[in-house]
């Protein structure tokens, strides 16, 4: 998965985990254990009425809502990742 990440560097991507939190950001980096996020929107989910999908797409239409400049996710919590661009209307 590192290696794929890697080729997103400077784009905004979604990134999804293995808990309620998702993350929407330009990627920076990959490192050994985690990805560096910059301009950032880190969502729990959990408390909202709406799913991960939902607010993905609605962040897809708006261009997010960066609430950090700078975040690093453990890879050992991520289950998928894709381009914030490749996140279908519905």
């Amino acid at each position: 998965m590192k290696e794929a990440l890697k080729e997103f560097i400077k784009q905004q991507i979604v990134v999804d985990t293995r808990s309620s939190w998702i993350y929407i950001g330009v990627l920076e980096n990959v490192l050994d254990g985690a990805l560096e996020l910059s301009e950032a929107d880190v969502h729990e989910n959990k408390d909202t009425a709406s799913t991960k999908d939902v607010y993905v797409n609605e962040s897809r239409k708006t261009g997010g809502i960066a609430n950090r400049d700078r975040v690093f996710i453990n890879l050992d919590f991520v289950v998928s990742f894709s381009p914030l661009e490749d996140v279908k209307n519905f």
